[in-house]
């Protein structure tokens, strides 16, 4: 485990940019595993600007999303397609083809798990794959619970991260109770794992999840049985973390 120090969140920004630009740049046909969320906005202005200078190309990359809300279409502004789409898709020159997200629109939950699951395995599995961190340390939406949940499945949503998602709906009452996610096995199954972590609000759960016991009530702390992870995180995320 990498554990590399930002000055602050645009510091961590082009940090993990940086990267994600070098798997680009070694292997141009990469399957890019992405999150969604405030935290990796930076990031991914960052691979814009970039591709836009022409210092990037995109053209031969494919793209896994860990999770999709359950019930909502790409065309729902709520949507983590449609945010994809929004901040980074749109401003790169990447084949909409080659980008895959869960399909929340599935009503059969074990039928979109077994396709998504089967997806990332014919694209010859995920290169690199970014990560968030929730205050209750999910990662995409594995939730904490009593054990890991190995492949792609459909969650319900704690209320803890419905509270931390409202900010994006009108209300509560219209986050969705559900999401599609890749499991903690599919994430593992990455060759490389990029956690970025921004906040003083994230400083606990940043110490819990990288330095404390691995267990599935801290979803996030398996990453410490990866082979090949770097943490990106600002100085008040890391706070808590001994040098």
């Amino acid at each position: 485990m990498r554990i590399i120090r930002a000055k602050d969140y645009e510091d961590m920004s082009r940090k993990a940019a940086a990267v994600l630009a070098a798997q680009v740049t070694v292997k141009p046909d990469c399957v890019l595993g992405l999150a969604t969320g405030s935290t990796p906005i930076g990031t991914y202005d960052c691979l814009a600007q970039w591709c836009k200078e022409g210092v990037l190309d995109f053209s031969r990359v494919s793209t896994v999303n860990l999770d999709e809300y359950r019930g909502l279409d790409h065309e729902n502004d709520q949507s983590y397609y449609y945010f994809m789409n929004k901040n980074l898709f749109s401003r790169i020159n990447i084949d909409p083809a080659h980008t895959h997200v869960p399909n929340g629109m599935e009503p059969d939950p074990e039928k979109e798990s077994k396709r998504y699951e089967e997806l990332i395995r014919s694209l010859g599995g995920i290169d690199i794959q970014l990560l968030g961190i929730g205050h209750d340390g999910h990662i995409g939406f594995n939730e904490p619970n009593s054990f890991f949940d190995k492949y792609t499945h459909c969650v319900d949503l704690t209320e803890m991260t419905i509270e931390a998602n409202k900010r994006f709906f009108a209300s509560a009452d219209e986050v969705p109770r559900q999401a599609y996610t890749m499991g903690i096995g599919t994430i593992m199954h990455a060759r490389k794992l990029l956690m970025i972590v921004s906040g003083e609000d994230k400083a606990d759960i940043a110490a819990a999840a990288f330095c404390g016991e691995v267990k599935p009530e801290v979803p996030a702390s398996i990453i410490q049985f990866h082979p090949d992870v770097t943490i990106i995180g600002d100085e008040a995320a890391l706070s808590k973390i001994p040098e």
